[in-house]
């Protein structure tokens, strides 16, 4: 391996969050029976002609924007053919040689272009009677807008390459122009690699890996790949230029078909719309619903809430997890215990109840509730193990935390009468105790306030039970 160096670059398609598709109105809902969000438009009947979605548009530029790239004031539409089955036209309407935006960046990896395009539909081979006889085409993605982010071959590792599709899909997320549900086809990344000897300018022949659709997997193909091409050079074959799928189950990557260059898809402007012309009021509009993006506001959680470098990039994996934490902060004064509380109980809570983190809207603990759970502990009103209960209680019933604890009466013992009651009890239960403690076995006084803690229900004052047990055992 330390021979070789590995060349690779991302081509990723992400699905515009618009309720409608690129080109007609049908709805672009995921999980919706096979075609029946679809029209004469998206199905390429005869006739039928394209209507360009302003909010598709509006979403693109936000992104590229987003992805530190240069807008074009003026880019064009092109047909591109290719015959599949779920390509019902025959073609599909996206952007070749004047692209939407250029040169832009996912930290350190250049990004070299990036495009608006239609998708096409879904070819299904299983889960239908017969579906090891036929295909079945389901249309209701097809036309549904996408962007491709078309990266340079700037990444050299697998771990570089999901990092960088992390970071894209965090942007994204954070900008809200893509979801990034990689799982249902909204995020898609094919990569591009090649190897060559270490040290050597000229790139390897690459081979693309097709649609690939999560971060292990992204890992696993290139690194087959990568392992592949090694060997084939080693054993003196040539590497073919080809289009390669990954198959999950055998965990290798298989042929698909010779690779195609731009004129085996005889690209040309598409007729059927004009010019796509971008005014400064669009990417205007776009720069200013851009909010902080995920890095700036790690950065700004380090240094405002001093918090460490891990906590502030758990705290951001979402825009919604980061918005969360700053409102608790808010209502509790107190950055580093809320921080605590939801990487710990409500990040625990979400795994268990499958709360996606991207909408925290639904959580039964709200910023506020949880805000006021902290204060409570802070104010001594409540120990820190009777939060959690409060907590677990919170998430199951919605209430607010003084009226759990109040309707459970789980207040915090500090009435010093009522303390001495419970101190009187355990060394009277425990005389035996009391005299060796006396007699120099002081090791047992934890014992003591173990035992007054266990019968107040872990809710009498710690300093107050240990400023009773002191003057009890010395006899005062």
């Amino acid at each position: 391996m330390t021979r070789y160096e590995a060349v690779i670059g991302l081509e990723c398609h992400a699905q515009l969050l618009t309720h409608s598709k690129l080109f007609c109105s049908c709805s672009t809902r995921f999980g919706d029976p096979p075609n029946m969000n679809t029209c004469p438009v998206c199905l390429g009947l005869p006739g039928a002609l394209p209507v360009l979605n302003r909010s598709a548009v509006a979403l693109a530029v936000k992104a590229a924007l987003g992805l530190n790239c240069k807008v074009n004031a003026l880019s064009q539409w092109a047909r591109k053919h290719y015959f599949y089955p779920d390509l019902p036209k025959g073609y599909q309407i996206t952007q070749y040689d004047r692209p939407l935006a250029v040169d832009g960046s996912i930290g350190k990896v250049r990004v070299e272009r990036i495009h608006i395009e239609e998708d096409a539909g879904r070819s299904l081979h299983e889960g239908f009677p017969d579906s090891d006889k036929y295909t079945f085409l389901d249309f209701n993605r097809s036309g549904v807008p996408l962007i491709e982010i078309v990266s340079c071959p700037d990444i050299r590792s697998s771990d570089e390459a999901v990092d960088c599709l992390a970071r894209l899909k965090e942007i994204l997320e954070y900008l809200d122009v893509c979801d990034g549900n990689m799982e249902e086809g909204s995020l898609r990344c094919d990569a591009n690699v090649s190897v060559r000897p270490a040290g050597e300018a000229k790139f390897g022949t690459r081979t693309e890996v097709k649609n690939i659709n999560s971060f292990r997997f992204v890992r696993k193909a290139i690194d087959f790949e990568v392992h592949r091409q090694i060997e084939a050079i080693e054993s003196g074959e040539r590497v073919v230029q080809e289009t390669r799928l990954w198959n999950s189950n055998t965990e290798r990557t298989v042929s698909m078909r010779g690779k195609e260059e731009a004129h085996d898809y005889r690209y040309f402007p598409e007729p059927d719309l004009p010019p796509l012309l971008i005014d400064d009021d669009t990417v205007k509009n776009a720069q200013r619903s851009i909010t902080e993006m995920p890095e700036a506001r790690r950065e700004r959680f380090v240094r405002d809430y001093a918090l460490s470098g891990y906590d502030a990039q758990v705290l951001t994996a979402t825009r919604a997890l980061s918005d969360f934490f700053e409102e608790t902060v808010r209502s509790s004064g107190q950055p580093k215990l809320a921080a605590n509380w939801i990487m710990g109980d409500l990040l625990r809570s979400c795994k268990d109840s499958g709360q996606d983190l991207k909408d925290l809207s639904r959580s039964a603990v709200s910023p506020a509730m949880l805000g006021e759970l902290i204060r409570l502990v802070e104010t001594g009103a409540i120990s820190g193990k009777t939060a959690k209960t409060v907590f677990d209680e919170m998430t199951r019933t919605g209430k607010p935390p003084a009226a759990i604890v109040e309707e459970k009466g789980l207040f915090r013992i500090s009435d010093p009468d009522e303390i001495e009651r419970l101190v009187d009890r355990v060394t009277a239960e425990n005389a035996k105790t009391v005299e060796q403690y006396r007699a120099g076995k002081t090791g047992a006084f934890g014992f003591f306030v173990g035992r007054v803690m266990e019968l107040s229900g872990g809710r009498a004052d710690p300093s107050k039970v240990d400023d009773a047990l002191r003057k009890k055992l010395a006899g005062r």
